[in-house]
């Protein structure tokens, strides 16, 4: 990511903000409301999701241990909530994921860039439809479920941006006041699993960008944790609609013409 105007390092500034915002205001969403206005400023699929990955792992750590600090503090540990985090549920889930993940992380390494942002570009056009519609995904079924996550996880290794499918069928098995840390968890592993490949595979991680991105993603969490307190006390009907509207947009401005 070099030779770029400054324009173009104040967007990728901004959407990093952004995806700090939305990955702590929502639980999750951080790579998958961001990616695609990164592809837009800089069409290269390997660039981004290490930047994206490091990140993850900063923050979901940082945020499940807040989680648990204050479960501690309110005095909640007893039998019913002995852990802000479903372990059980958490364990069971990746037996499914860890395959598809696995393999999503090998077409990401060898599938042309072209080919990978459309894809990403095509599930995020899924997503963004969920979203305007006000009907993200939902799982009542088993086997339902086994795909979902199945797929989420390939989706996650492809391009970090599987969690609405993951989100979908953890909000179903697990308890609500243990549903955001232990995503948080499991995107902390599921993003180790993607550092350790990039590793293996010479995967430039970006190290130098990370010095600049990553305060501008802590702005981003400080914001989130605001509005995340907000959105637990009101309705996130309108606020996910617009943002499905704005995502839509952006999924057919760059399927139609892809950039550059």
């Amino acid at each position: 990511m070099t030779d770029l105007f400054w324009y173009q390092y104040l967007l990728i500034g901004l959407i990093f903000a952004w995806s700090g915002f939305v990955r702590t205001s929502l639980g999750f969403g951080g790579a998958v409301l961001a990616l695609p206005f990164l592809l837009l400023v800089v069409n290269e699929p390997l660039v981004f999701p290490p930047i994206i990955a490091i990140h993850l792992m900063i923050f979901s750590s940082w945020i499940a241990w807040s989680g648990h600090r204050q479960l501690q503090k309110e005095g909640m540990g007893g039998a019913s909530a002995e852990s802000n985090i479903d372990w059980g549920y958490l364990f069971k889930a990746l037996k499914i994921m860890i395959i598809p993940k696995l393999i999503g992380v090998i077409g990401l390494l060898t599938l042309p860039a072209q080919v990978m942002t459309s894809i990403i570009f095509g599930i995020v056009f899924i997503y963004a439809i969920g979203y305007v519609l006000n009907r993200p995904f939902k799982s009542k079924n088993k086997y339902v479920d086994y795909v979902l996550l199945a797929l989420g996880g390939y989706v996650s290794g492809t391009s970090l941006i599987g969690a609405p499918l993951i989100v979908a069928v953890f909000a179903t098995h697990v308890a609500k006041e243990q549903l955001r840390d232990t995503m948080f968890v499991l995107w902390f592993i599921l993003v180790v699993i993607k550092m350790v490949s990039f590793l293996i595979a010479g995967v430039d991680l970006q190290l130098i960008h990370q010095l600049w991105l990553l305060p501008c993603a802590f702005l981003g969490h400080l914001l989130g944790e605001k509005a995340h307190r907000y959105m637990l006390k009101a309705d996130t009907g309108l606020f996910f609609r617009v943002l499905g509207g704005v995502l839509l947009l952006v999924s057919v401005v760059g399927l139609v013409h892809p950039p550059a």
